[in-house]
Formats: structure tokens, C-alpha cells, sequence
């Protein structure tokens, strides 16, 4: 059995927690966030997606069990259809708890000829990681994925709201080196970005 699949994995999703176990977590500014949110869609339901953007930002980037289940409450919705539009999203983080740095590298078809292969293989040499997994010192998640949509500067891969190509291995080097001395482009500021993204839309 593929040790992705096997009961008990890593990537075995959480069990929805009791009710009575429910523990309310969203900071006051992320309440007033929401409430603001909910008044640009004409029901609960439709604020799903941005309300899952806010709970993975004030989860510290991951929608676990309880990020779930708050989103569920806060919205009157069942614990399984947040679930379930929260794991059909590749963006939102619900395998696992991802790095400070999720970096996304794309292997689709301008970036494979382009010599993104070489450049992942330059990534699994140099953090010590493989697709889907995350360094000891919890700074990098490495992820392959499929067309980030700038073909024209292939290689390319996407950390946070950034997007960084055509990629080197040396521009590579020189990137993982400044994103180990920064704060910028992480898991939790690119969910709060798409946040403010929502709110400024509604806005307008």
C-alpha cells in the first residue's frame, strides 16, 4: 500500500473535534474581518473560500481539525462541507503543517523544458526534502506543481505572493540564502494578502 494512503499517515485529515471541545480561536481583528466579509455575499455559504483564506492565516497557515470546525460554526455550516471545499483547493494547506516558506515549483511543460527538473533536483539536494515535505528547522515546505500561469519567465516557481524565474540554479542559491533571513513571502502573509485582497474588493 502507498505509504501516501496508508491509515495513519502524515496526511491522514483530522477528525472533526466535539462540540464540546470546540475552542474559538480568530483574534478580535479576525472576527471584525470576517463579519466585514460576510456582508459582501448574499449568504453564510458563499463566504466559504475567504473565510477558509482568514482561518489558514490565523492558524498560523494551516487548516487543521479546529480551523475547520471554526470556520464551520462561525459560518452555521456542517464540519464536512467546509472540509470538503477546504481539501478540493490544492492553495489551501490541509495535508500537513507547511514551513515558513511554502515554495512552490513549477514542473509543467515551458518550466520542464526550461530545465525546472534540474532546479527541483537542485532544491531536494539543497534543503534535504522531497515534494510534500518540510525541513527540520520548519523554514521550507517543498511542493511541485502545475502551471503558475508566467510562462514567459520559465523557470519559475512562486514562494508566498512572489514570484521569482526565468530561475538559474545560482538565482536559486542566492534566494533560498535570502528567505532563510526574512520574514517576507510566507505561509501566513499570503493568506492574509488574499484577505485583504477580498476585503478591498468588497469595498469597491
Amino acid at each position: 500500500m502507498s505509504e501516501l494512503i496508508q491509515i495513519g499517515s502524515p496526511n491522514q485529515r483530522p477528525r472533526q473535534p466535539r462540540p464540546e471541545d470546540l475552542k474559538l480561536q480568530f483574534s478580535e481583528q479576525g472576527v471584525k474581518e470576517l463579519e466585514a466579509l460576510l456582508t459582501h455575499y448574499p449568504t453564510k455559504k458563499a463566504c466559504i473560500l475567504p473565510a477558509l483564506w482568514l482561518a489558514q492565516r490565523e492558524y498560523d497557515g494551516y487548516l487543521s481539525g479546529d480551523a475547520i470546525a471554526e470556520v464551520a460554526h462561525r459560518l452555521e455550516r456542517s464540519y464536512a462541507e467546509v472540509e470538503g471545499v477546504a481539501t478540493f483547493y490544492s492553495l489551501y494547506n490541509t495535508a500537513h503543517k507547511p514551513g515558513l516558506h511554502k515554495i512552490e515549483i513549477c514542473t509543467c511543460l515551458c518550466c520542464h523544458i526550461n530545465g525546472a527538473w534540474n532546479l527541483r533536483d537542485r532544491l531536494v539536494e539543497k534543503l534535504g526534502i522531497h515534494h510534500g515535505e518540510t525541513t527540520e528547522d520548519g523554514l521550507f515546505t517543498l511542493e511541485e506543481v502545475e502551471c503558475l500561469n508566467s510562462c514567459d519567465r520559465a523557470p519559475c516557481m512562486q514562494v508566498g505572493s512572489q514570484y521569482y524565474g526565468p530561475l538559474t540554479e545560482e538565482s536559486l542559491d542566492d534566494l533560498i540564502e535570502t528567505l532563510r533571513n526574512t520574514k517576507e513571502s510566507t505561509v501566513v502573509q499570503y493568506s492574509n494578502d488574499i484577505v485583504q485582497v477580498q476585503l478591498r474588493k468588497g469595498e469597491a
